[in-house]
């Protein structure tokens, strides 16, 4: 196995590896290792079934059903990420990290690409590790403690849902779901503090008015995009990525009207934040 870092915030690729085989534990560490240290893994080259998509994903955590959208028939965690030639929005156009809006948010998510347009269509990733320790001591401490208010419903990225809702929506899904998280979170796993706020579900921060809160989240927001946070994957058929929700925002670029884009997701399960 081998790893090459892609930026200086985030983002490694790792080679040498076929996702189609079984794989040993001591590789599933190593691969969870680099996971872990670089917040996004991608892989080239990886012709998975959905059998062994979710292989390597059980292998990874423990795959979870989308909230909005229905899976597979067959496997009902995996969910298309589609965009059709006709179409004019992409699913989930907007920097953001998944679901916040739930109770427990995903821990991370995986994309597979099936078919990708001849140009355009990438993903930015950005580290919120880094946009957290780049504000100043007293930011960080005036931070610490306020409870960002998380709803799915927010306009910027519900209309991005509209087309799959409309092909491929559950009946059973809730109109809308609304959570509070830390907007400061600690990585369960590495102890690492990373902002946890995103301008597609943060809609205010409790005890604040809209008035006091909408300025510091406009703040937020701006900050923990900049260029020097993120990194930029561009995708080829048969390509991998496997992000980490609870330290990482990403943004699929909407560049390539009149192609089709499609990718395979699974989401794996989270915890409350804290």
């Amino acid at each position: 196995m081998k790893v090459k870092r892609i930026s200086g915030a985030l983002g490694a690729e790792i080679s040498g590896v076929d996702l189609t085989q079984p794989m040993s534990l001591a590789l599933t560490q190593e691969i969870r290792d680099v996971f872990l240290s670089s917040g996004v893994i991608f892989f080239r080259n990886q012709a998975l079934s959905s059998s062994q998509f979710m292989a390597f994903a059980s292998a990874m955590g423990e795959p979870v059903e989308y909230p909005f959208v229905q899976g597979f028939e067959d496997f009902p965690h995996i969910i298309e990420v589609k965009k059709l030639a006709h179409e004019k929005v992409n699913f989930g156009g907007v920097w953001h990290s998944d679901t916040t809006y739930l109770e427990t948010p995903p821990m991370g998510s995986m994309l597979l690409a099936k078919e990708i347009p001849p140009y355009g269509g990438d993903t930015l990733f950005a580290c919120q590790y880094a946009a957290y320790e780049a504000l100043s001591d007293t930011l960080q401490r005036m931070l610490q403690g306020l409870q960002g208010i998380s709803n799915s419903a927010k306009a910027d990225v519900s209309k991005t849902r509209e087309d799959r809702i409309q092909s491929d929506g559950k009946a059973s899904a809730p109109q809308s779901y609304t959570n509070s998280h830390p907007v400061v979170r600690t990585h369960p796993e590495t102890g690492r503090k990373a902002l946890y706020v995103n301008v597609a579900h943060t809609a205010g921060i409790e005890g604040l008015t809209e008035a006091e809160s909408a300025p510091l989240l406009a703040f937020l927001f701006q900050h923990q995009i900049k260029p020097e946070f993120t990194c930029r994957w561009s995708w080829e058929p048969d390509a991998l990525a496997f992000w980490d929700n609870r330290c990482t925002q990403h943004n699929p670029i909407n560049d390539y009207h009149g192609f089709r884009r499609i990718l395979h997701r699974i989401t794996l399960q989270g915890e409350k934040p804290f």
